[in-house]
């Protein structure tokens, strides 16, 4: 029996939505300056020596160009209580950044308050691989903060992590 492509892809989404992932999103800034940013769980660490992570852009994104060519991203690995601000940097034609405070780092990054963690990276590669690049950087500076806890995706929902989880140790 042969599954079509329809089916594949359907069982794909499912496959993957059942498998947890954290939430970032990414930023930076166009040729003008102005920030722009997205809401990412495509997010992988690559490489300690050097600190290296990977994360991917779909092609229909319209700052795709913006991310490919600019040299460097901060990548927000975003704490359970920021569901709003994980939908809003999904959102389109929303004006992102005036819904957060946000300041540009000295590697003139736009830095989101309130986050888990920052990851400011310089662009080492991009690899085109089907309807998707994949983008990685050279990690340059990091930033985390231990009193807080990564946001958790798992079935097509956003949220902290389970008190169930740490209950289990």
């Amino acid at each position: 029996m042969t599954i079509s492509t329809t089916e594949i892809q359907s069982l794909f989404k499912q496959a993957l939505g059942n498998y947890p992932t954290g939430v970032t999103i990414v930023t930076t800034t166009d040729e003008n300056g102005t920030p722009v940013g997205l809401t990412v769980n495509s997010f992988a660490s690559v490489s300690l020596d050097p600190l290296m992570v990977l994360w991917s852009i779909d092609h229909k994104v319209s700052t795709l160009e913006t991310f490919t060519n600019g040299g460097k991203f901060a990548i927000h690995i975003l704490a359970g209580n920021q569901q709003q601000l994980c939908s809003t940097f999904a959102s389109k034609n929303v004006d992102r950044f005036s819904t957060c405070n946000w300041e540009l780092s000295e590697n003139e990054l736009p830095i989101i308050d309130g986050t888990f963690a920052v990851l400011e990276c310089k662009t080492h590669q991009t690899v085109v691989a089907g309807d998707h690049t994949i983008l990685i950087g050279e990690v340059t500076n990091i930033r985390v903060d231990e009193e807080k806890d990564p946001m958790l995706y798992h079935r097509r929902q956003f949220g902290p992590i389970p008190n169930e989880f740490y209950q289990s140790k």
